[in-house]
């Protein structure tokens, strides 16, 4: 697992970053997630390194983030 793709939930947002979609793995365990390594959704599988299915939390701390409410 490459740990430059391991992004800390709370971290800024990346340009690729939308609600539906993260630029790397924001999960706070990835060896443990339903999609590690699934083919076209995880991170660590695809070349653009996008995880096409974050957590379901994720919406809701894109929306913080976004509005830059985070406690970094």
């Amino acid at each position: 697992m490459e740990s430059t793709l391991k992004i800390p939930f709370n971290a800024k947002l990346n340009v690729l970053d939308t609600e539906e979609q993260t630029y790397g793995c924001r999960a706070n365990n990835p060896d443990i997630c339903a999609n590690c390594y699934l083919p076209e959704i995880c991170a660590f599988s695809r070349e653009d390194n996008i995880c096409k299915k974050p957590s379901r939390a994720w919406k809701k701390q894109y929306q913080i983030l976004k509005m830059g409410k985070n406690n970094d």
